[in-house]
């Protein structure tokens, strides 16, 4: 296991063949490869804001190359060779916060959430809606998150609406109780909270151009509908997606339901 992220950013792309990959990725394969642990919930962001910091302080002596939005590589294969790292330049969390809000000053939506699934949470009046960066990483409660969701019978949208006074999570549950009740079974949320490492939102400054913010509202119409005639996502939606986690409750309520099951059994075979 290496001692920091950026020696196991280094060990990833090293490994890469020399194909530059998008922060995300590396972040995926430095936990999945065991090359760091890390009990956080925002591993992506922190490799991404591990990169531009190196890139931006230590200038032609980073070892890192930005290739493209979000992509990285090695400038040369032989800067992987140990370097000593100075401990507080990659611990400190005022530096990736730091780095992250440079990095997203532009961009109104933090984080988002595609077609999760209505049944994976237990609805109730503030219910808690999880989700991580990655399968590995830490989640996250986004039922008190603001922004902006949708609602689909499958993939069929039936509901745009807004969470401004009332978080996500309370109003998706008025939604189970409303004359939209039994029309939905998805969901998709685009959040203005920031997570931060330890799991929890927070607001933060806008600070955008009127350029960002018509770019920014482009890429999430692109990205929320997928028209057929955009053949990519949205050019400036550069912003972390995260994965549907089951509500805790729910796990627990499907082993003791599968122990029932099994206990049944034993006594029929008896």
């Amino acid at each position: 296991m290496e001692k920091s992220w950026k020696e196991a950013i280094k060990k990833v792309l090293a490994e890469s063949a020399d194909i530059p990959l998008h922060y995300t990725e590396i972040s995926e394969q430095i936990l999945s490869r065991g090359y760091y642990e890390t009990d956080g919930a925002t591993p992506a962001a922190t490799v991404n804001a591990q990169l531009a910091s190196s890139i931006k302080h230590e200038g032609d002596k980073s070892p890192f190359l930005r290739v493209g939005k979000g992509i990285f590589t090695l400038k040369d294969l032989s800067s992987i060779t140990s370097q000593p790292i100075n401990p507080s330049q990659t611990t400190k969390k005022e530096t990736i916060q730091t780095v992250l809000d440079e990095e997203l000053s532009d961009s109104i939506i933090h984080s988002f959430g595609m077609y999760w699934q209505r049944d994976l949470v237990v609805w109730r009046n503030e219910p808690k809606i999880y989700g991580k960066q990655q399968a590995l990483s830490k989640p996250v409660d986004f039922g008190k998150q603001k922004g902006i969701y949708i609602l689909y019978d499958h993939h069929t949208v039936v509901y745009v609406g807004r969470s401004i006074d009332r978080p996500l999570g309370k109003r998706l549950y008025e939604h189970t109780i409303d004359r939209l009740g039994s029309r939905w079974n998805r969901f998709s949320w685009f959040g203005l909270l920031e997570v931060t490492q330890e799991g929890n939102l927070q607001e933060t400054t806008l600070n955008i151009s009127f350029a960002s913010l018509i770019a920014t509202l482009e890429a999430l119409l692109i990205e929320a509908l997928e028209p057929p005639q955009n053949r990519k996502r949205g050019d400036d939606f550069s912003v972390i997606e995260y994965i549907q986690d089951i509500d805790p409750e729910l796990r627990e309520r499907e082993i003791q339901n599968t122990l029932r099951s099994i206990e049944q059994k034993m006594r029929g075979g008896s």
